[in-house]
């Protein structure tokens, strides 16, 4: 009998394949949170890039789980990094635009601290008050500069000499080799990379010259059914990239506030050198040369942020941190790259929206999966905090994710969420809007022009059928309409917030 039960606890040890069973996770998981700036989804090989590859970040998704749907509930900088602090929407937070984040509320860096973490955040910050919540923090001095730039270090500024992408990653290794080894950390290493105005490192910075990129499918759409805001928007590749954004040499001689003006100048007529010729270049061809100057620059400047992933993925391996440190990929929203004639983000368009989010977890994550429920950018901090074994105070509205993540959606996961953006009028003129995205259909309002657009997104995933007008949706138009004020009672935004400037 003794032999039989000595034969039982070996195989439960061993596991019935011959290998160690797999133990239960940490109580206390590492979480290393990587965000970059402005990073399309699509512009990520793991989510099917037609213009470049991500080894690194691929190799992330490959060994964890990939998130299809993963959205920013305000799409646009400042707000989304709120939202992900807080866990909620902006008119709770408090940060609708971009302005001061009041770090006196609520945090999930200050739970995570509270509950025995040693905390940091590197890179940028962008949210005009001190971080707190955080053991240690080496912020970018607002958005900071690619090239040599100043960080402030737990209040002191420097200027480093360096690329900013690479300095970043250098601190974040610091960090972590740094660190109390007998308690877990939480770190957010978040890039500047790839935001406007896309400066590579040298070593990127020709990596796509002999590359002819290909064109979005909807790189010449014309707005036709859609709201006046689309045709409104200062963002559109072909009309409103400066000679900043093209890399355009000045005029010799051009000093201060000159040179400046120059720089932010537009063009609607180019000389420019093709070949080995000088061409003059109008029309769709100079809208074609600007798209390939403008996102060859957007992918080397993703080319460093994955090299970074690929260093840290490295330090992890070498000191045996990996099984028990939680990594995660995103960015603080999505990002229009030639669709529909943009750059930038801002509207409730699928590739403003659409975040990129990988998470690697080797103790609890099948390596593989992909999950299709809607995540949103508020789910984050209840997602640290259920690894991390912390309770979520009543007051955040998202929600953790990890069943999901584990392949077990609960029966009452969500069907619809509700967007809200506010920054108006300002650089890019993207008129205030909300509105509620299920999983086919979206409906989209821009309250100060009065219009609706509705988009099925199973028939019509590019959004360039507003059908919101047809006799044949006037139910379906009811039934959204009825989810949109639901939500927006439910999540307590009763307008109080005027569409700030």
């Amino acid at each position: 009998m003794k032999r039989i039960v000595a034969l039982v606890l070996c195989l439960c040890w061993w596991g019935w394949n011959g290998s160690p069973a797999a133990q239960p996770p940490p109580v206390h998981p590492n979480i290393l949170f990587i965000m970059s700036d402005d990073h399309a989804a699509h512009a990520i090989s793991a989510y099917g890039s037609r213009v470049n590859q991500t080894p690194h970040l691929d190799r992330l998704g490959r060994e964890g789980v990939r998130l299809e749907n993963c959205f920013a509930v305000n799409a646009i900088c400042t707000p989304s990094r709120a939202a992900i602090l807080t866990g909620k929407y902006s008119h709770i937070n408090g940060v609708p635009v971009f302005n001061r984040f009041d770090g006196s509320q609520w945090t999930v860096a200050k739970a995570l601290q509270a509950a025995g973490y040693h905390t940091g955040v590197i890179g940028k910050w962008h949210l005009q008050s001190d971080p707190t919540g955080f053991d240690y923090w080496n912020i970018l001095v607002g958005q900071g500069l690619y090239f040599d730039p100043v960080f402030i270090e737990m209040g002191e500024r420097k200027k480093h000499s360096g690329y900013a992408t690479e300095l970043i990653t250098d601190f974040a290794l610091e960090f972590l080799e740094q660190r109390p080894t007998d308690r877990p950390f939480f770190l957010m290493l978040h890039h500047k990379a790839p935001h406007r105005a896309w400066q590579p490192h040298p070593k990127y910075a020709h990596q796509f010259d002999a590359v002819d990129l290909p064109e979005p499918e909807t790189f010449n759409d014309d707005y036709a059914t859609r709201a006046d805001a689309a045709r409104a928007a200062i963002m559109r590749v072909s009309r409103d990239l400066t000679r900043n954004d093209l890399k355009l040499s000045p005029p010799p001689g051009l000093k201060g506030e000159a040179l400046a003006a120059w720089r932010r100048g537009t063009d609607s007529e180019l000389e420019v050198v093709t070949d080995g010729y000088t061409n003059r270049l109008t029309g769709a061809a100079l809208k074609k040369w600007k798209y390939q100057r403008y996102l060859k620059d957007y992918l080397a400047c993703i080319a460093s942020v994955d090299e970074s992933v690929g260093r840290v993925l490295d330090y992890l391996d070498q000191t045996g941190l990996v099984t028990n440190t939680i990594v995660i990929y995103t960015s603080d929203q999505g990002f229009f790259l030639g669709d529909h004639d943009w750059f930038d983000k801002r509207f409730m368009y699928e590739e403003s929206i659409r975040m990129p989010f990988l998470i690697r977890y080797p103790p609890e994550l099948p390596a593989g999966r992909v999950i299709e429920p809607m995540v949103l950018n508020v789910d984050f901090a209840p997602l640290f905090l259920d690894f991390a074994g912390v309770p979520v105070p009543a007051e955040v509205q998202g929600r953790s994710f990890r069943p999901l993540l584990s392949g077990l959606p609960p029966a009452d996961w969500r069907r619809s969420w509700y967007y809200r953006y506010y920054h108006y009028p300002n650089e890019h003129g993207v008129e205030p809007h909300y509105g509620v995205r299920t999983e086919r259909y979206k409906l989209i309002y821009f309250h100060r022009l009065e219009q609706w657009e509705l988009f099925d997104l199973l028939t019509d995933p590019h959004e360039l059928r507003n059908v919101y007008s047809d006799p044949q949706n006037a139910r379906l138009v009811a039934d959204l309409q009825a989810e949109l004020t639901r939500l927006r009672q439910e999540l307590g935004d009763r307008n109080q917030y005027a569409d700030l400037k």
